[in-house]
């Protein structure tokens, strides 16, 4: 935070209203070097079978190629941490546990084809549950890797409890950041009508009022979080003279095409058996207390109340990153309940 006040200090700000998009870029060179430095961009070839496309007419259905982006960080000599991240995440998102893990992991953050800077997929159906199943496949393939830890936010866990249930011997462990087996309809449509729209930001005000307003429950996280968050989650659009979410809009009107009813993978629970770390925000609309309960009639599975915060914390916060750290030390040492608290209050300049 000290960094973005001296920034902000050094273009004179005086309030969100007046800040130029040549600010913001100043303010975003300044802080992005103290966050994202020292993880390495990489992409390799997906691709998507004909049998991942079930909304192409036959004819015209046909395997092809796409880039897949994923940030690297740490020496591939240690265990190896895949994150994943929610429907329209970016894989920066993880910039702060990635760089902190980094120390004593190798950590690979995947952007979902169609999302950050991977590449598209061809038609909107193609953005399917098990087509992003594929893709993590894919990526553990690509880089031959024998036994992982996957950590998956919102999608990202949901795709996550499908891979350990039919690729279990890939999977060392499991966290998941406030998503289980079940996930009500109410709240998924209500967040597939919120990302389903192409939004334009034509200054930064809007863009730290949306973000704001559409973190409100993030917790005490700071400026500097959502700054860097939302930086990478948009990118600068000549046609629109403003900065637009950095994916594809199909990808969220397919989500949304399948948000009408409840998602359940209690099937894939059941066939689980490593250990499990959930994540639970404490505010969460998508991760139900009646769903936790029975999640831990399951052996082996620990959970980490966060309070103060809803759906997917950012795990930005240190005491989170320490106690995520310490269960992937010795997770049979972790208890089955505990509760972690904040690092101090949130200092808002900018996301009001």
């Amino acid at each position: 935070m000290d960094a973005l006040r001296a920034a902000l200090d050094r273009i004179g700000f005086a309030s969100a209203e007046h800040m130029t998009w040549k600010d913001y870029e100043k303010i975003m060179r300044s802080i992005e070097p103290l966050i994202g430095g020292g993880h390495t961009l990489r992409r390799f070839d997906y691709t998507h079978t004909a049998a991942l496309q079930p909304g192409t007419v036959e004819r015209l259905r046909n395997d092809y190629t796409i880039p897949l982006a994923y940030t690297e960080w740490g020496s591939p000599l240690q265990p190896t941490l895949i994150c994943l991240g929610g429907i329209a995440n970016s894989a920066r998102r993880f910039d702060y546990l990635a760089r902190a893990l980094s120390r004593r992991y190798h950590v690979l953050c995947m952007d979902w084809a169609g999302r950050g800077r991977s590449g598209w997929l061809a038609e909107q159906s193609d953005y399917s549950f098990e087509a992003n199943v594929a893709q993590v496949l894919a990526l553990i393939r690509h880089k031959r890797l024998e036994r992982v830890t996957l950590l998956g936010s919102s999608l990202g866990g949901s795709v996550a409890m499908r891979v350990a249930a039919e690729a279990p011997a890939l999977v060392d462990r499991l966290i998941l950041n406030d998503i289980g087996p079940f996930i009500p309809t109410e709240r998924r449509r209500r967040r597939a009508e919120s990302v389903a729209r192409h939004y334009v930001f034509r200054h930064p005000a809007q863009l730290f009022h949306r973000t704001g307003a559409a973190q409100k429950n993030d917790g005490p996280v700071d400026d500097t979080v959502l700054l860097h968050n939302s930086f990478h989650q948009t990118r600068w659009c000549g046609e629109n003279c403003g900065r637009v979410y950095r994916h594809d809009i199909r990808a969220l009107q397919c989500y949304r095409d399948g948000a009408a009813q409840d998602h359940e993978q209690w099937d894939d629970w059941h066939r689980i058996g490593c250990q499990i770390l959930l994540v639970h925000g404490m505010m969460s609309d998508a991760l139900l207390d009646s769903t936790i309960d029975r999640m831990m009639g399951k052996p082996r599975v620990s959970v980490l109340h966060v309070p103060d915060v809803g759906h997917t914390p950012t795990l930005s916060d240190p005491l989170h990153i320490d106690m995520l750290d310490r269960w992937l030390d010795a997770p049979q040492a972790f208890p089955a309940q505990s509760t972690v608290g904040w690092s101090g209050a949130a200092d808002r300049i900018l996301f009001r």
